[in-house]
């Protein structure tokens, strides 16, 4: 699985959390509204400490997404399912773990984790809005931190993938029906419907009431909708690869380079063949791996007096796959460790190379069994 992207602000718990680009539109949107608010609406001019107040709201807000998606990752590394990062984006968070759980309780607990963190910040600030009632611009920035931590556990409760809610319902289609593609079908298509009612009811707003409100609202649901589609295309690769090895898919052709010929020779090879990995082989012997990206990070006007030896991957930094191991889990660590071909090692009776794996082979494998289908063993 992909790392976050976008800008890294820190760790906790050494997971990596970023701010992606589109968290500074809804910062900033967040921030204007707040100190409209916090100055009574035009005509009433913005002052100074009212902008101070909301940019800390605004903080807060986001510092409390945080705490809701550490809800779930605290309780994801408690089973021992590592967590790649958090990530902000314009609609909330994203918790991004390195794989399913692998039980139905596992999934339920991990799921109802963030709406319990988001319902225990708002009953604090609520308190909080008590004790500090004497400061009526404080008191109120705290309601609205109240409040909006209650819809963003009341919204995220909403029994459509992939919000919580989607996932608690995955949990329990999951304990019923025992089949976990079966219940991601099911919160999947849940979580359609919910997107749906949303866009329309969205345009309805939009047309009827408010424009900018509705639109909002639209555009949310149509968020969901991709979100929905992409884990149903998730759930349709994972069966595809059900019980593939990287032996049935690896390619037998084991094409090689020598160490000593120039990059811009190795260009004109890549050209001719259109093969993108290479073995390197030296002296009779494997010296590393070759790859166009490899090619691509040194200047194309060094190429004519730079060798192969100097820009592949050396045989110690090469991620090796066994042959009996199984392509999910290959394709795992090919995406989390931004790898797009791996070789094959057989270990016995000597170790050697016996193929290689690339993300396009195993695409294609994927593209065969989604047109055709599962065919009876022979």
């Amino acid at each position: 699985m992909p790392r976050g992207s976008g800008l890294k602000i820190g760790r906790v718990f050494g997971i990596p959390i970023y701010l992606h680009a589109t968290w500074f539109i809804i910062f900033l949107l967040i921030t204007y509204l707040l100190a409209e608010q916090f100055a009574g609406f035009p005509p009433n001019p913005v002052l100074a400490k009212d902008w101070v107040v909301a940019i800390l709201a605004s903080l807060l807000f986001f510092a409390s997404v945080i705490l809701h998606e550490l809800g779930h990752s605290v309780i994801a590394l408690r089973y021992k399912i590592p967590v790649v990062s958090i990530t902000l984006y314009v609609f909330g968070g994203l918790a991004r773990i390195a794989k399913e759980p692998e039980k139905p309780r596992q999934e339920f607990n991990i799921a109802i984790a963030g709406p319990v963190v988001s319902f225990v910040l708002a009953g604090i600030f609520w308190g909080l809005s008590l004790v500090l009632a004497r400061n009526q611009l404080v008191s109120t920035a705290v309601v609205r931190l109240a409040l909006i931590n209650g819809m963003l556990g009341l919204f995220n409760l909403a029994p459509g993938f992939p919000l919580d809610g989607g996932r608690i319902l995955r949990a329990a289609a999951w304990g019923i029906t025992g089949s976990y593609a079966r219940a991601t079908r099911i919160a999947s298509m849940s979580g359609k419907v919910i997107a749906y009612g949303m866009i329309l009811g969205g345009a309805f707003y939009a047309v009827k009431i408010n424009l900018l409100d509705g639109l909002w609202l639209a555009f949310i649901g149509w968020f969901l909708l991709t979100a929905a589609q992409e884990s149903y295309t998730q759930v349709a690769v994972r069966e595809a690869l059900a019980g593939l090895r990287a032996a049935d898919v690896m390619s037998l052709d084991l094409p090689t380079v020598p160490r000593d010929i120039s990059l811009e020779e190795y260009g004109h090879a890549v050209l001719r063949t259109g093969r993108r990995c290479h073995l390197v082989a030296g002296n009779g012997r494997l010296a590393g791996m070759m790859t166009v990206h490899a090619l691509n990070r040194i200047p194309r006007e060094e190429w004519s007096h730079t060798s192969v030896q100097a820009a592949m991957l050396p045989l110690d930094k090469v991620r090796w796959a066994a042959p009996e191991e199984p392509v999910l889990t290959l394709l795992d660590r090919m995406q989390s460790e931004d790898i797009n071909q791996m070789p094959v090692l057989q270990s016995e009776p000597d170790p050697h190379v016996v193929g290689i794996v690339s993300r396009d082979s195993i695409l294609r494998v994927i593209q065969a069994r989604m047109e055709i289908g599962n065919l009876p063993s022979q």
